[in-house]
């Protein structure tokens, strides 16, 4: 299995000019570890609920696995997946894995059977990492059953288990190394460079198959710099961090970033916004980086304003923040910053807002890019666009992928010219070089031929007062195509607005006849991927479920009357 190198996407130029410019580093991943345990190595580092690791522990930690992973097989360019909560023991695995020379490919621990088995298969994974059970499921049993039908995975490490007795399987702890650091380093041997494959990690899946990003040390690091100096992150800080670490956010904002700067960092294993209100204030939390859906849902729990007083930044990814919750968030957390965020598992970090831009370029965009990163805005043909102009965001820079692994078709179509890559994220650029993200290429309702903006319609609807959140989806209609269908979860206090209000408020703002809503869905969630982003393809589903219904219904009526 042939794996793309740093030669294959990026040109001798480029990588001295990472170099030189700080975004990309000599030092390896473990590299970072070894300095931060001489310098701070009594400090604590990353903690969960139940387990708490200094920078010398986990130092230590680090390098008894990755000895266990080298005796057991695990060697240069081998794919390990790990499937864990917000554990300190991902943290472990994930640093062991890259100091062995192996690849890390985290997934999600929501992820079941089929999911499972595609990355599995996808990846060529030997050798896996996972729990044995979370939240009354039995991970260990699903691992075992997944060596039976994927010829390629060998063996699975347990994390907190309680037995060796799974064909298969066996536990972590047996697999940590004893004997003196030192020894422990010289049986590992050299330490793979920062230019070495590091990470798959797989994209939500959102609309289709998950693609495998494959990125170096450095292409992941480079963001977690540019988020650092964009954060004026020091060591100082507590990372708070609800986000799942096997997935693009967690792990560079829970693991890397605070690594990079000798700070702390919280994995709370269990979302729910009346517990994180109590964590951060219990863990005197600064800084927290998660889909914008987490904010909003803390905001709603946060009924005294000295639990989050700790807080000096927010910043919310995964989609733009409504410039109602910009508002709502600045009134509610006195003396924490709310800043944007545009990333993808592509590139991870693209812009972001910093802590001394304008308090209102986080409600208005998403922030520029950072360090020697570039954006620009391409027509159907790769060619930028004018200012103003909407079309898709394309990025070039020091945190691109390598290649979608194992997909030279996907990487392929990603190219735009002048050695930019085309995100599908639709948006604009303004005058001063800040963007804005209005959908995706795909997140557009198409109305007898007239192409309509989902983000622009949910910019106006957050802000009616009866609405907590909106989703706009396109509907199947016979004569237009399409029409659009606002799905709407009702703020705490209030009515459910109807569709007629809804269009009225729209109307009121001035929005065309043609992109008015034809059909109100009231839900009290949405179907959401563990990273916090709206699976629009099932609501999508949901709506033509529920007409085709309607018009079954509608049929067997007049049939029914036709008859008396």
């Amino acid at each position: 299995m042939v794996m793309a190198v740093v030669a294959d996407r990026y040109s001798i130029s480029e990588v001295t000019d990472f170099y030189d410019s700080g975004d990309w580093l000599r030092d390896s991943f473990f590299d970072m570890i070894e300095r931060q345990s001489a310098e701070r190595g009594a400090s604590r580092f990353v903690f969960d609920d139940h387990r708490s690791l200094t920078f010398s522990e986990f130092r230590h930690e680090v390098v008894r696995l990755a000895v266990g992973f080298r005796r057991l097989g695990v060697g240069a360019g081998d794919r390990v997946v790990v499937q864990l909560p917000n554990w300190v023991e991902f943290a472990v695995a994930a640093a062991a894995v890259s100091r062995v020379g192996a690849v890390i490919v985290p997934m999600m621990p929501i992820y079941r059977d089929e999911e499972v088995e595609y990355i599995l298969r996808h990846c060529g994974a030997r050798f896996a990492v996972t729990c044995e059970e979370w939240k009354g499921f039995s991970h260990r049993v699903m691992f075992s059953e997944m060596i039976a039908r994927c010829d390629n995975l060998e063996h699975v490490l347990i994390v907190r288990g309680a037995t060796d007795e799974v064909p298969g399987t066996s536990l972590i702890t047996a697999h940590l190394a004893d004997g003196e650091p030192d020894n422990l380093l010289a049986e590992l041997g050299t330490d793979p460079g920062p230019d070495e494959g590091f990470l798959i990690v797989y994209t939500s899946g959102t609309t289709a198959r998950p693609k495998g990003c494959f990125h170096t040390v450095n292409t992941v690091r480079a963001s977690a710099i540019a988020i650092a100096r964009s954060l004026e992150a020091t060591s100082e800080d507590v990372q708070f961090g609800p986000s799942p670490i096997t997935h693009s956010t967690g792990l560079m904002t829970s693991v890397i970033l605070p690594l990079l700067v000798g700070a702390q960092s919280y994995l709370m294993e269990s979302w729910t916004p009346a517990a994180a209100v109590a964590k951060v204030a219990q863990h005197r939390c600064t800084v927290a980086v998660t889909a914008t859906a987490f904010l909003q849902m803390f905001l709603g729990a946060l009924e005294n304003r000295s639990n989050a007083n700790t807080l000096r930044q927010w910043v919310c990814a995964g989609s733009p923040i409504p410039g109602a919750v910009v508002e709502r968030a600045r009134r509610e957390l006195s003396g924490c910053q709310v800043l944007s965020l545009y990333g993808r598992s592509e590139s991870f970090l693209n812009a972001m807002c910093a802590s001394d831009d304008a308090p209102e370029l986080s409600a208005s965009t998403d922030g520029r890019p950072r360090g020697s990163a570039s954006l620009r805005v391409v027509d159907a043909q790769g060619e930028e666009l004018p200012r103003g102009e909407i079309g898709d965001i394309a990025y070039k820079g020091p945190s691109h992928m390598l290649e979608y692994f194992q997909n030279s078709d996907e990487t392929a179509a990603l190219a735009a010219a002048d050695g930019f890559a085309r995100s599908g994220d639709l948006g604009y650029m303004t005058a001063d070089g800040y963007v804005r993200v209005t959908g995706r290429t795909k997140d557009i309702v198409i109305r007898g031929g007239l192409n309509i903006s989902a983000r622009e319609l949910e910019d106006h609807l957050i802000e009616h007062r009866a609405i907590e959140d909106v989703a706009v989806v396109g509907m199947p209609d016979e004569r237009l195509g399409e029409k659009v269908c606002a799905f709407v979860i009702v703020a705490r206090g209030h009515q459910a607005p109807g569709l007629d209000e809804l269009v009225d408020f729209l109307r009121a703002r001035r929005v065309a006849t043609p992109k008015l809503p034809q059909r109100l869905e009231v839900v009290t969630q949405f179907p959401a991927t563990a990273t916090g982003k709206v699976k629009k393809h099932e609501l999508r589903q949901r709506i033509t479920a529920t007409l085709e219904s309607e018009k079954s219904a509608h049929t067997e009526r007049l049939s029914a009357a036709s008859t008396t």
